[in-house]
């Protein structure tokens, strides 16, 4: 197993595994994948895909070698983690690696004695409860400054 091989696993005789290296990475898979089937990131431009992924923290979720998912972390690693662009492919999910690849990053370790994680979710809520994140306290507002025309 190489040093940026965080996970891996026999599911059904399929390897899969959770890779930190950049240069693993589908560039075409993961825009197609943001850019035409997220709410989140829809529109986005490949340029600045591969800025946002110069300076996070990656990993890929990959099967017998080719990619099927994906996450990003925005990080300090010291205080403060953003998990962001989590998905896995429709056709792979329903087995548990969407949960697989959010514990392999909560345990990665970088990224342990972090203060505080965030996240937003619009349809995976149940999915972050199970892996320990929680509503925001009642002293905390989320706040943001939100551009939805920047890809325009």
């Amino acid at each position: 197993m190489t040093e940026s091989i965080v996970a891996s696993r026999v599911i059904r005789g399929r390897l899969y595994e959770i890779d930190t290296d950049p240069s693993r990475l589908d560039i075409a898979l993961i825009h197609h994948f943001l850019a035409e089937c997220s709410h989140w990131a829809r529109g986005i431009p490949v340029d600045t895909l591969q800025r946002a992924i110069a300076h996070s923290l990656v990993f890929g979720l990959y099967r017998d070698g080719s990619q099927i998912g994906f996450a990003r972390i925005v990080t300090d690693e010291a205080t403060f983690a953003y998990l962001t662009d989590v998905f896995v492919t429709v056709q792979e999910r329903n087995a548990g690696l969407g949960q697989w690849l959010i514990e392999a990053i909560l345990a990665h370790p970088p990224l342990q004695g972090l203060r505080r994680w965030m996240l937003v979710t619009k349809n995976a809520k149940n999915l972050y409860l199970r892996c320990g994140f929680d509503e925001l306290c009642e002293k905390l507002s989320y706040m943001e400054r939100f551009d939805p025309a920047v890809y325009a």
